[in-house]
């Protein structure tokens, strides 16, 4: 049985370190129909799941292959079909890791980028469902459910997938959207990044960049010329965060992100000069509307209003845009300034990386990626498809997953969505009232399109503090979301969705696989470990799991139903299974 002791939440041990599981002797804060709902009365129990919640504090190791890779023509196993699928979409089924090995990797994944898209718009299923009516105007109503319907049951996964990995990168947030028709405004920018997802990224940084969301987040939408008599002058935030953030980043990148230095220290990537020169391209957009009723107008890109443009000469990163263009044509030099600064490809690219397959790649790996970004074989820069399949395939990813070499915390949000989709949730409703999963303390402490600021949940060069990462400066993103509330916050949450659903019963899964196998407790462990780990989850691990699942009597279905919870909510708080390879 696990021993357990108290954890220093700093003091994080490697990631997929094996044997000495240890964690806190704290009891979690469960509800009182969770608890009848989900016994845990077995000693064993008890300490199980917070035990491997305080491992949820382990932590990343840095990249490089640390084992055999997996070629594409080789005869997959599930375990290796099922590993793929996880990083590539949300989650593995029967169906799906068939289809995996039947097809290879490589033809799999190009099926998948190859589906159109599926099903109706976030947008269109708002409107549809009467949310776009005044008493929603200025609210979110509506918003979340149409997110977690796609999220949770939209069939195209790496689809599904990408488009909240851009959501992470392109940040616009229901935390901070000062507009009329906000929730249909969301609803429609996370529709552009679905619809741009496997497009190229000068497309997308257009269309971001003159969406009504981007634009009333970051303050593009009504920016006005200067005003010497009043002081005023153009509003300098979008210039600043669509080249810190959604493009070339801080500092001057080689092609394998590495940062360029001079005398030691990195270059910086642009000025504060860059910056003023480009908030006076981003002048005299304005909505495209007929009147305050006009909800639709959020899913028309703005419009320019000559006006109320900055004109002059303006030098953007070495690029002089003559001053006696318009706006329109000013802007569309400036993003082609930005999508074609080398710092893209590798910029771009490590993020991909660490939203799919790991947390602190190889400048090899990123180098791979980016040129890919650069050149997609046939001459096209920032194929974003391209790009995607670079981060799967890539020898660093298809590596067999052994050693503390490489992986990624997977986010509170991305087990959520694996656990609907593994157990085919259904809303009875067809509502979909998940919610807000923002509260640290009783949900996942993060949503999807609420992020706190535009600088996302957790920034991509974060460095966990006081640890073995912090020492060899290995950056672990998601680490950034972790601490002692949010570790219990989870497993609460979990243990109550994995029991009882969600909003009174409208939100369910369906166990019946799981109950075919409850009176067996190590195939039904073996089972879930496939689904959830991808087999990650060591053979010692797997049988305390077992042992302990085989405490709850099983002798009538409740308690066979009782069984399959247990073990689910087991599986989810390994460290195996939290740390993704």
């Amino acid at each position: 049985m696990i021993s357990v002791h108290p954890l220093d939440p700093h003091a994080l041990p490697a990631l997929g370190a094996e044997g000495g599981n240890e964690a806190p002797t704290e009891a979690l804060a469960t509800s009182p129909d969770t608890a009848a709902s989900l016994p845990l009365a077995s000693h064993a129990l008890k300490r199980m799941p917070l035990a491997a919640g305080g491992l949820l504090l382990a932590s990343c190791g840095g990249g490089g292959s640390s084992g055999g890779g997996i070629g594409f023509d080789a005869v997959l196993t599930d375990t290796e079909a099922a590993r793929f699928l996880c990083q590539s979409g949300f989650s593995a089924s029967t169906e799906s890791m068939a289809a995996v090995r039947n097809l290879g990797l490589s033809d799999w994944l190009d099926s998948q980028l190859a589906m159109p898209l599926q099903g109706i718009s976030r947008y269109e299923w708002m409107v549809s469902n009467g949310y776009a009516i005044e008493a929603n105007r200025t609210n979110f109503t509506g918003a979340d459910n149409a997110i977690w319907l796609k999220l949770m049951s939209s069939p195209d996964p790496v689809r599904q997938r990408m488009t909240l990995a851009l959501s992470e990168i392109f940040v616009v947030s229901m935390q901070g959207l000062p507009i009329e028709w906000r929730g249909l405004c969301i609803a429609h920018y996370a529709d552009l990044l679905e619809r741009h997802a496997f497009g190229t990224y000068r497309q997308l940084l257009q269309e971001v960049t003159l969406s009504v969301g981007m634009g009333s987040y970051l303050n593009m939408l009504g920016n006005r010329k200067e005003d010497t008599r009043t002081g005023r002058v153009p509003d300098e935030n979008y210039a600043r965060e669509v080249m810190q953030l959604f493009s070339i980043g801080l500092v001057q990148l080689n092609a394998d992100g590495t940062p360029r230095l001079s005398n030691g220290q990195p270059m910086d990537s642009y000025s504060a000069q860059d910056i003023s020169q480009l908030a006076r391209v981003f002048t005299g957009w304005e909505r495209d509307r007929a009147d305050a009723m006009d909800y639709a107008h959020v899913t028309r890109p703005m419009k320019h209003n000559a006006a109320n443009f900055q004109s002059g000469d303006k030098t953007v990163l070495g690029t002089t845009i003559p001053g006696s263009w318009g706006g329109p044509e000013a802007l569309s030099l400036a993003l082609d300034t930005l999508a074609n600064h080398p710092n893209v490809g590798p910029f771009m690219g490590r993020q991909l990386i660490q939203r799919f397959t790991m947390s602190h790649p190889s400048p090899a790996y990123v180098g791979r990626v980016a040129a890919v970004f650069n050149n997609n074989g046939s001459g096209v820069r920032g194929d974003l498809k391209a790009t995607l399949r670079a981060v799967l395939l890539d020898p660093e990813a298809r590596a067999s997953p052994t050693g503390n070499a490489s992986g990624r915390l997977r986010e509170p949000v991305q087990r959520f969505v694996q656990w609907g989709r593994t157990f085919g949730i259904t809303s009875i409703s067809g509502r979909w009232p998940i919610g807000d999963t923002s509260d640290p303390a009783s949900r996942l402490g993060q949503s999807p399109w609420r992020s706190p600021s535009v600088f996302n949940f957790f920034r991509p060069g974060y460095v966990p503090p006081g640890n073995e990462l912090a020492a060899n400066q290995i950056t672990a993103p998601e680490f950034q979301l972790l601490n002692e509330s949010t570790v219990a916050g989870y497993l609460n949450f979990m243990q109550s969705v994995i029991s009882n659903g969600l909003s009174s019963g409208d939100v369910i899964a369906n166990y019946a696989a799981e109950l075919s196998l409850a009176t067996d407790p190590p195939a039904l462990l073996a089972h879930l470990n496939l689904r959830l780990a991808a087999g990650a989850i060591h053979p010692v691990t797997l049988s305390e799991l077992s042992t302990a699942v085989a405490t709850i009597a099983a002798s009538n279905a409740a308690g066979q139903l009782n069984r399959v919870r247990a073990a689910i909510l087991l599986v989810m708080a390994a460290p195996e299974y939290l740390i993704q390879k």
